[in-house]
């Protein structure tokens, strides 16, 4: 028998009506159920041939946990190893190389100091930073967000060197990036599993969290084919299992603005009952998938084609001239307007603390 075990923390809809559809199949010698942990000596092997992971981002214990898991043969769903390496500044990097549109990015220093840092451990870091060329190359207005963070925490948009300066004096030692902000003619998220299966919900990020899926209706069915294309390209090359991307459409270009979301949000009363079928049935038979091609004691997990390319070095470089995927605009309802002519900005030096001047985003760009 083939145990699938489900790791999971606060959410309550999802992981139940998966363990139940998984069962409910009656697939020969595959049953399901709540991952058990009592005790972690290494050495002493798991019993599940595969689990699906929606809690270690915030649990490092249970990261740990899975890489030991993943090294004995266990399928987990995402492939922890990567997941632990990657982020969304490098994300945004291979994202380039695959030929798709992403917003031009900038990482930044943390504000404050790292804990068991002095000044002198940033010997090689020029102050005052090139600020200027920076908001020369992203432009305002702009967004800004952690390197690595999730759940809308910590994001900004700013409009001027001015509302940059201010927010970021409250960013702490965290790692931020300042990105582009698109303004969309439309708007989608789209889950992936197992980097073929795809799903494109028009969204509106402006709107309260039970209202942001839109119904179908609301999308451009002339659109969708080229997002399916690049989501499930985008995932198959960072070699993802579940995850979900995010699309802003300007011009009837798609630029993918967050495609780093390792247990993607499933809660059936903010996804809409449509979508939350979706994603229990597809899941459900990937989980099944995984688990019958398992070979126990050996590597069962995705490792995406940047990596495969990588090994053996023949990493990819980004596409040169690369074209841009035009699409029917969109005539979704509310679009937001084009965004006007970008802004140098000529600044210096960084300014002494200020009050913060500007809003929270919104949304998460």
């Amino acid at each position: 028998m083939k145990k699938i075990g489900l790791l999971y923390g606060q959410e309550n809809s999802f992981p139940q009506a998966l363990l139940d559809r998984i069962n409910a199949k009656n697939v020969n010698d595959i049953s399901a159920e709540f991952v058990s942990i009592d005790k972690v000596i290494q050495g002493i092997p798991n019993e599940y041939a595969v689990i699906l992971d929606r809690i270690s981002q915030d649990v490092p214990f249970y990261r740990t946990w899975l890489k030991q898991a993943a090294l004995e043969g266990t399928a987990v769903i995402n492939n922890p190893f990567w997941w632990s390496a990657d982020d969304k500044f490098v994300n945004n990097e291979l994202a380039a190389r695959t030929g798709v549109n992403v917003p031009k990015t900038a990482l930044l220093p943390t504000r404050d100091l790292p804990e068991n840092t002095t000044g002198q451990s940033f010997r090689n870091l020029v102050y005052p930073f090139d600020w200027a060329t920076i908001f020369a190359h992203v432009g305002f207005p702009a967004y800004m967000k952690p390197y690595n963070g999730g759940g809308w925490k910590h994001v900004y948009k700013v409009n001027s060197a001015e509302e940059f300066f201010a927010q970021h004096a409250h960013t702490g030692q965290l790692v931020m990036m300042l990105q582009e902000a698109i303004e969309y003619d439309s708007y989608y998220r789209c889950y992936c599993i197992g980097g073929k299966y795809v799903r494109v919900i028009p969204y509106d990020p402006y709107e309260a969290p039970y209202q942001r899926y839109l119904n179908k209706s609301q999308g451009d069915d002339d659109l969708e084919g080229v997002i399916i294309e690049q989501v499930a390209q985008l995932n198959r090359y960072l070699g993802y299992d579940f995850n979900t991307v995010e699309i802003a459409v300007r011009s009837g270009i798609p630029y993918v603005i967050d495609f780093w979301n390792p247990a993607p949000e499933a809660d059936e009363a903010t996804i809409g009952a449509e979508n939350f079928e979706w994603v229990v049935e597809t899941a459900a038979n990937y989980a099944i998938e995984r688990a019958l091609r398992q070979l126990p004691g050996t590597d069962n997990l995705t490792w995406g084609t940047f990596m495969t390319h990588a090994v053996p070095g023949n990493q990819t470089a980004i596409v040169p001239g690369a074209k841009k995927t035009a699409a029917k605009k969109s005539a979704t309802p509310g679009a937001k307007k084009a965004a006007p002519a970008e802004k140098k900005a000529a600044v210096k030096k960084e300014p002494a603390d200020k009050k913060t001047t500007s809003k929270k985003a919104k949304a998460k760009e």
